[in-house]
């Protein structure tokens, strides 16, 4: 039964399928599913249509039974803001003096019309936020204005600010020699190098900074600026408008891209630099000498290339004239001058180019004759001395020639002394003969004991008689100015006639040197004729050299030689009611020679104190190892304490005059020198001290690896402007180079210059004129002019396309001349013509290298920043911006492993 139904079903179910096929055809079942399909869509569709609308309707329902109604406050709200907003006031005073305030509200007024206005328009027309931009602006600067008014800007402008460049010349001088070192002249020349040198001189320098990565890198500037406008948007905003982000950013980039960036640009651009040269000095009229000198000394082929460039230009323009008569042996030196310069480039440019320089100093040194300079005038002329005195040291002849020079130094002194005594009689005034004659008496004993008795080391070979009667004389008769003459005319006369001494160093290298300086070295065209006695030399009188009693005893610093000191003694003294101890130290000297120096000084423990101080400071890797006594405030005067005292500096002395120290730090002799040197110690605090330098002073000592201020006494404030410039003088013309004894010279000679000049009054003169730079009216002029370069008529000034190469190398050698030609003669007399030239062209070429240029102009806003805001920490977080530099890593890395060592 069960297989019949079945049966049945499948044969039912086939005949209707057949039946269906043969009916509808054999697509109908896709039709049939294609129906089913669209049935059951469109009832999903009905459910979701019909379960919307009931939920819309249940959360309607829900919202009104459950929430208050809040209609009021959005008509509220709707009505406040359709009302018309509140205009704001903007107060136009910024630094309370109204005639800086017209300009810099102009200044303002330009630069949101001409950077801000011109895209805003397009994306809105509501004023409300230029007004707010404008708001903030006056505000930072009614803020920086404040500041400023608060800050005493002479000890920035006077001391800082020239610190700052003369730091930079002494890094980039560093740099030079450096390069000067390398064998491979291709090294020396290549810009990357010298980069390279600059920015570890620097490192070794500041330790902890290093700007490399902010001059050298267009994105490190970018995030160094917009970190330094960051914190000063925080010093100078209100504390809302520093908070609101999008205002925040908003300035910092205009202030980082639109203003700092673009004056560090045109300010580090070299040609820029250039033609400011030329434009501050554009009084002084064109030195034909130093224009032909410049062309004779430079080493750039692209310079002489533009000259002779414009030269051929101006010859073919004067051929081209059709002159009359009158006017045309004007034409014809004009003409002739030009070919002479065109033969001067030519010859110096096949010179470069063929690697053929000639050293002028070789040249001159074996051609023909040279110009004779007197002996006479050589003792007298400051330039001419100093190569006298390297001549005649390895000659065995530096002895001989200081005792000239010391008599000649006493002789002065005396007549000004005597002359000084008569005159007090005259006039009935009380003064002590005796005391001035014990004076001199003392003076003429010791150039005897150091230069003529039988324990002089050197001593000055002369007959002994006339030391015998030099003897006898000291030793019966009041001193007289005249009373050294005869041995002086002997010694005079050994100089001149001892073929080892004058007539040697005429033909020596140093002699020819010495004429460079003296700019007498002639072209071999111009020199005189054979049949005579070649130029003569008349010695400038500001090169004339007088020494004062206090500087008989000085003599020069041989670090060769052993030194040995122990305290020998120890008093008590009493001055003017202040009791304190003395100590008597006997410092004994062995010479390179063989030869012994034994003399006594006397100390105060403040002494001691007062150099470990300094030496401490300056060495600090000392202050673990020297340890000073310690004071004592109560029963310090007591003889067991004394005692006990002199044992504990006596072992404080050895151990910094034991050897394996000396030769630990070399730099550490000439402090322990000046020490122990046979005069009173010198704190800086007196004005003698002031007055007359020592033999060695503190500017002396190792200077190359600090700044430049730091060679200034700190316990002297008077005279600061003019020994900072003074200091400044010094760096730029490399007077370190000079023997000591001469180099301070030079610098008294150069106060002597700068007085006569301007008179006692030199430091009221530089702050009279830096409260002149910084009045509101000059302010006020600075600002104007700022505007009228950068809006003309009201009208953003555009951006000047960029000088062709030609005119680039032009202004150079115009700046290069300008520079030189502003020399005044004096200068020259004092430092010599060749280092005079060799001191201006170093300061030029420091400012043809861009990221230098950049590194110079951070440094001069970090200094301002900080004489700005000295309550702030900016020191330390500029050390932070600049630590990450490479090579400060790479120095702390070196300094950590010496110290391990």
């Amino acid at each position: 039964m069960f297989a019949e139904a079945s049966l049945s079903i499948w044969g039912w179910g086939g005949l209707g399928v057949v039946l269906f096929l043969i009916t509808f055809g054999p697509f109908a079942i896709f039709y049939l599913a294609f129906y089913i399909l669209c049935f059951i869509g469109g009832g999903f569709v009905m459910l979701l249509l019909f379960g919307k609308i009931n939920s819309e309707k249940h959360l309607e329902r829900c919202e009104h039974s459950y929430l208050p109604s809040t209609q009021m406050a959005i008509l509220k709200v709707l009505e406040e803001m359709k009302s018309e907003s509140k205009p704001i006031k903007i107060d136009r005073r910024l630094t309370g003096s109204s005639i800086i305030d017209e300009p810099l509200q102009q200044v303002i007024q330009f630069a949101l019309r001409d950077y801000i206005q011109y895209w805003y328009y397009t994306l809105s027309d509501d004023e409300t936020f230029l007004l707010e931009i404008r708001q903030t602006v006056q505000n930072a600067l009614v803020e920086f204005s404040t500041r400023s008014k608060e800050v005493d800007w002479q000890p920035y402008f006077t001391t800082r600010l020239v610190d700052d460049f003369a730091t930079h010349l002494r890094v980039f001088r560093k740099a030079q020699e450096k390069l000067n070192e390398r064998e491979d002249p291709k090294q020396r020349d290549a810009p990357d190098e010298l980069l390279d040198s600059f920015f570890e001189a620097e490192v070794e320098m500041e330790r902890k900074i290093c700007r490399d990565v902010v001059c050298t890198s267009r994105k490190e500037e970018e995030g160094y600026l917009r970190d330094l406008c960051e914190v000063l948007l925080y010093l100078l905003l209100p504390h809302g408008d520093f908070h609101n982000k999008n205002m925040r950013y908003f300035l910092r980039e205009v202030l980082a891209r639109g203003v700092l960036l673009p004056l560090i640009n045109q300010l580090s651009d070299p040609d820029y630099i250039n033609q400011f040269i030329i434009w501050m000095i554009r009084d002084s009229s064109c030195n034909y000498e130093a224009f032909l000198n410049i062309l004779k000394l430079t080493d750039k082929v692209a310079e002489l290339e533009a000259v002779k460039d414009k030269v051929l230009e101006e010859l073919q323009y004067l051929r081209s004239l059709d002159t009359g008569a009158d006017d045309i042996n004007f034409i014809k030196n004009q003409i002739n001058s030009l070919l002479f310069v065109k033969k001067v480039c030519e010859t110096r440019i096949q010179r470069l180019q063929s690697g053929k320089e000639v050293d002028a100093l070789k040249l001159a040194a074996n051609f023909g004759k040279l110009c004779v300079i007197p002996l006479e005038h050589i003792l007298v002329h400051n330039i001419a001395l100093q190569f006298f005195m390297d001549y005649m040291q390895p000659m065995g002849g530096q002895a001989i020639l200081f005792f000239w020079l010391t008599v000649e130094g006493y002789r002065v002194t005396a007549q000004q002394q005597l002359e000084v005594l008569q005159s007090s009689q005259r006039d009935g005034k009380k003064q002590s003969s005796q005391t001035t004659k014990d004076l001199l008496r003392a003076a003429a004993l010791g150039i005897y004991d150091q230069y003529l008795s039988e324990k002089a080391s050197p001593r000055v070979q002369v007959d002994e008689a006339s030391v015998t009667r030099l003897a006898q004389k000291l030793s019966k008769e009041d001193p007289t100015p005249e009373i050294f003459d005869e041995i002086q005319k002997k010694v005079y006369d050994m100089m001149l006639r001892d073929e080892r001494f004058y007539p040697s160093f005429k033909q020596h290298p140093l002699y020819v040197r010495m004429l460079a300086e003296l700019d007498m070295l002639k072209e071999p065209s111009f020199r005189g004729s054979d049949d005579g006695d070649g130029e003569s030399f008349n010695g400038s009188p500001t090169g004339s050299i007088n020494l004062s009693l206090d500087d008989l005893s000085s003599g020069s610093v041989d670090e060769s030689a052993q030194l040995h000191a122990f305290i020998s003694d120890t008093g008590v003294c009493n001055d003017h009611g202040k009791t304190y101890a003395l100590y008597t130290i006997t410092v004994i000297r062995k010479n390179s020679d063989g030869s012994e120096d034994v003399w006594k000084t006397y100390r105060r423990y403040s002494d001691f104190h007062d150099f470990h101080m300094r030496i401490t400071q300056q060495f600090e890797s000392l202050g673990p190892i020297l340890k000073l006594p310690g004071k004592k405030t109560f029963n310090n005067m007591d003889r067991e304490f004394l005692e006990k005292r002199k044992k504990d500096l006596n072992a404080y002395l050895q151990l910094l005059l034991n050897p394996e120290m000396v030769k630990a730090c070399p730099v550490l002799i000439p402090y322990v020198y000046d020490f122990l040197e046979n005069k009173a110690y010198s704190k800086g605090k007196g004005d003698f001290a002031r007055k007359v330098p020592p033999l060695i002073t503190k500017s002396d000592i190792d200077p190359e690896h600090c700044r430049v201020s730091a060679q200034l006494d700190d316990n002297v404030d008077d005279n600061i402007p003019l020994r900072v410039m003074l200091l400044l003088m010094d760096e730029v013309f490399d007077l370190k180079e000079r023997n000591q004894w001469l180099r301070r010279n030079i610098k008294n000679l150069l106060q002597q210059l700068i007085k006569a000049t301007y008179g006692d009054t030199i430091n009221r003169k530089i702050v009279d004129h830096v409260d002149y730079m910084t009045s509101p009216e000059q302010v006020s002029d600075f600002v104007k002019r700022f505007r009228d370069s950068y809006w003309p008529n009201g009208i953003l000034a555009e951006t000047p396309p960029r000088r062709d190469k030609s005119l680039r190398m032009r202004t150079r050698v115009a700046a290069k001349t300008t520079l030189l030609g502003i020399m005044p003669d004096e200068l020259k007399h004092i430092i010599g013509a060749d280092t005079t030239r060799k001191g201006i062209l170093r300061v030029f070429d420091m400012f043809q290298h861009q990221p230098l240029n950049r590194r110079l102009a951070c440094v001069f806003l970090e200094g301002f920043l900080e004489t700005l805001f000295p309550q702030y920490k900016f020191p330390e977080l500029f050390i932070k911006l600049h630590s990450r530099s490479p090579r400060v890593l790479r120095y702390s890395q070196k300094l950590r492993s010496l110290h391990k060592r």
